[in-house]
């Protein structure tokens, strides 16, 4: 299966995000980003100083978190969604032990 280049995919993913209500925001500080409530608004907060391939990878989890069931994706953007969601649980449970 072809992969996507680094900005298709983030293009994609913000895209799937507007599909589900989500806002994305691009803002400096000290965090890692991610998927968050504020006042009932629904975001997905990624630090401007990240890479694309760290914003990619936070914008897949972020997803994985609310669930793309119900979303029709391009099967190498569902696959890096899945892959960046089983990363995740693996460094999870890594940390847990």
């Amino acid at each position: 299966m072809p992969k996507l280049k680094t900005e298709a995919l983030i293009a994609e993913l913000e895209e799937a995000a507007s599909q589900l209500g989500l806002k994305v925001i691009y803002e400096k500080g000290d965090f890692g980003g991610g998927y968050c409530i504020l006042k009932e608004e629904k975001l997905i907060v990624i630090n401007k100083r990240f890479d694309q391939k760290h914003r990619a990878s936070t914008l897949a989890r972020s997803l994985s978190e609310v669930g793309i069931d119900n979303l029709f994706l391009k099967p190498a953007v569902r696959e890096y969604i899945e892959e960046q969601a089983e990363t995740n649980n693996e460094t999870t449970r890594s940390q847990r032990s």
